[in-house]
């Protein structure tokens, strides 16, 4: 895999913005294999919404974001209704990322994250736009990026180093029983449950998982048994083999 963009692409573009666009578009075309089957990707047309990307084999739609240097917590994007309704239906596209260093273009991150990890929670209210705005009123969102579990960033280039090919798919792979599930709730709650296990050793007990209980509560408030949610979500991950149950009330990360 090539790790440049080949900047002479854009020699008689005037935009910052359409350069990147270009350039990006051409190395993720090029480049980029479907995490989910494996085989090359395609490119849609121009001016199509949400996706900029598809696979012929397995159907799956990639949205691109591209940023010099890296995205930071959060990623701004469209509007905000249109975002949770596209949530709500499961009909968005997965994410791919991409940072690269401004001078000399090199790839320094990409990966791609699933769109069974978008859930309402990482979804970002913004301030509607002043009424001196060209779309006074207009609300938009930021992805937070925070709010999203490792496991659910899949990367094909990390700080420069490419991963293997079947690293990339195996990771995939890892997750797909979220896609199985489609009831958004249900979701969100087991991506948070995936969010505290990844701050707790490689083995933890159920009762460091309940050390959440408040912060669970403040984001499912109208649960009035967190701890009950909690073990059914850590059954939930043992059954799909994301998690191994070693008796006792502990579990070890697989």
């Amino acid at each position: 895999m090539h790790r440049f963009l080949n900047k002479d692409l854009v020699a008689g573009y005037k935009s910052a913005s359409q350069k990147i666009r270009v350039l990006t578009e051409e190395w993720v075309g090029k480049e980029i294999f479907c995490p989910s089957c494996g085989t090359c990707i395609n490119r849609y047309g121009n001016n199509r919404p949400v996706a900029d990307f598809y696979c012929s084999v397995c159907n799956e739609d990639y949205e691109l974001k591209g940023k010099g240097r890296g995205f930071g917590s959060k990623i701004v994007d469209g509007a905000f209704r249109t975002t949770i309704e596209r949530l709500n239906s499961n009909l968005n596209p997965n994410l791919f990322l991409l940072a690269y260093n401004p001078k000399n273009f090199e790839i320094l991150n990409f990966c791609v994250i699933p769109k069974y990890f978008f859930v309402p929670q990482i979804i970002e209210e913004r301030k509607p736009l002043s009424k001196n705005a060209r779309r006074p009123g207009w609300v938009g969102c930021n992805i937070l990026l925070d709010n999203i579990p490792q496991t659910g960033r899949i990367f094909y280039i990390k700080d420069k180093v490419l991963m293997p090919y079947t690293t990339v798919l195996a990771n995939w792979k890892k997750t797909l029983f979220l896609k199985e599930e489609p009831r958004v709730k249900e979701r969100s709650w087991i991506i948070d449950i995936m969010n505290c296990i990844e701050k707790l050793d490689q083995e933890f007990s159920l009762s460091e998982v309940y050390s959440f209980e408040d912060e669970l509560q403040g984001k499912h408030a109208r649960n009035f048994h967190i701890r009950d949610k909690i073990r059914q979500q850590l059954q939930i991950l043992r059954d799909v083999g994301y998690l191994e149950f070693l008796g006792h009330g502990r579990y070890k990360k697989v």
